[in-house]
């Protein structure tokens, strides 16, 4: 159970540098005016969201083995899972989100500001800090 929780954790942590740095990218992908930049921006855009995907499915997937091996997570005290698997679908929510921007961009259909793009990145911030407090602190 040791290895699959530290792959969880490994494939989070991937997942999340991606979420981090894809909306970064729009935030100048947004704000440039360069055609050779704009270029390498929907180059980067496309390889990064194509390379987080499979890791965000990878942190899905080891996440549910990982929750298979508990019978006792829809107790009472397991209030804060409920709200961690809540914020998990507001994750894959955003990730489906990213996806469908990189696409705009890469067909020249953006319609947001750069301001936009900047609070929008802040998301998966505040989202990661909500669970690692709801599971390391398990308030409820």
């Amino acid at each position: 159970m040791l290895w699959i929780k530290a792959l969880h954790i490994i494939f989070i942590t991937s997942w999340f540098a991606g979420l981090f740095y894809l909306p970064r990218l729009f935030v100048n992908h947004a704000m440039s005016t360069d055609p050779a930049t704009i270029e390498r921006l929907k180059l980067m855009e496309h390889k990064l969201i194509r390379f987080m995907t499979p890791l965000g499915i990878l942190a899905l997937v080891f996440g549910i083995w990982l929750w298979s091996y508990f019978d006792f997570y829809m107790g009472p005290g397991w209030r804060w899972m409920h709200v961690k698997l809540t914020l998990v679908a507001v994750l894959i929510a955003y990730h489906a989100l990213c996806w469908k921007i990189c696409q705009d961009f890469a067909r020249d259909c953006n319609t947001r500001s750069h301001r936009w793009y900047r609070f929008f990145n802040e998301i998966p911030v505040l989202v990661l800090a909500a669970c690692v407090i709801l599971v390391v602190v398990k308030p409820f």
